[in-house]
């Protein structure tokens, strides 16, 4: 994939399972892949994601693990099985218990992609400095951006405003996917540093997030495919 071949994945960040199968009833045929959240996964679990996925959807699990080394192996074996093709870990748990999650996922499920978590879209500056973090987010996402690279990562999380930077000093071949994207005229909500599809795409993001700008619009298919169209006018 090249780095502006760039595709939309839906955050079904919905209350409950009901609205969360209506929307997605309704956006069958405008996207392919679904994120899939701590809150909807808590509740409903992997039946939940297995129904997702038998509705045709490629499945984003983002459960940001971090423990220790053994339990995040342990946790990321138990998924076997499961119809997922990306799994979020938080990269601040370290160089050993990224490679361990790795090892458990080429021993269980070959085809699944480990996503490395930098620093959450929901920090600026003030925010890193009250949790001990002195760097500013742009230098911390690329210190652990380095680390989860040279431990194997082949994907990473990251806001839409480091991805310039991080296709500089990452392998080419390690995905970018990048939460923090509002349309063009949408409200930003508790994310700070966003971007629009385009700018996202052109900078070098391969899969962007997007969920209130799709879930709250009146016509949620015309929303994605809106989306869809921006991005396919950037892919090269």
């Amino acid at each position: 994939m090249s780095k502006h071949d760039c595709k939309l994945m839906l955050a079904l960040d919905l209350p409950d399972r009901e609205s969360a199968l209506e929307m997605l009833n309704k956006l069958r045929g405008s996207l392919e892949w679904v994120k899939i959240g701590l809150q909807m996964y808590l509740k409903y679990g992997a039946s939940f994601v297995r129904e997702v996925a038998d509705m045709g959807f490629k499945i984003f699990l983002d459960l940001k693990l971090h423990d220790i080394p053994n339990t995040v192996a342990s946790a990321v074996k138990s998924l076997q099985g499961l119809p997922i093709s990306m799994l979020t870990i938080h990269t601040c748990g370290g160089r050993e218990m990224m490679m361990r999650a790795l090892e458990a996922a080429s021993e269980t499920n070959k085809d699944l992609r480990l996503l490395g978590v930098t620093v959450l879209t929901s920090f600026n500056d003030e925010g890193l400095a009250e949790t001990g973090v002195a760097l500013p987010p742009a230098k911390q996402v690329e210190l652990l951006a380095k680390l989860a690279t040279d431990s194997g990562m082949k994907g990473l999380v990251c806001s839409p405003l480091e991805i310039e930077t991080l296709r500089k000093i990452i392998p080419s071949d390690v995905i970018l996917v990048t939460p923090g994207i509002r349309p063009a005229g949408s409200d930003t909500n508790e994310q700070k540093r966003v971007m629009t599809p385009e700018m996202a795409a052109k900078a070098g993001s391969n899969f962007i997030v997007v969920g209130r700008p799709i879930l709250k619009a009146e016509n949620p298919a015309q929303a994605a495919k809106d989306i869809i169209a921006e991005l396919e006018n950037c892919n090269g």
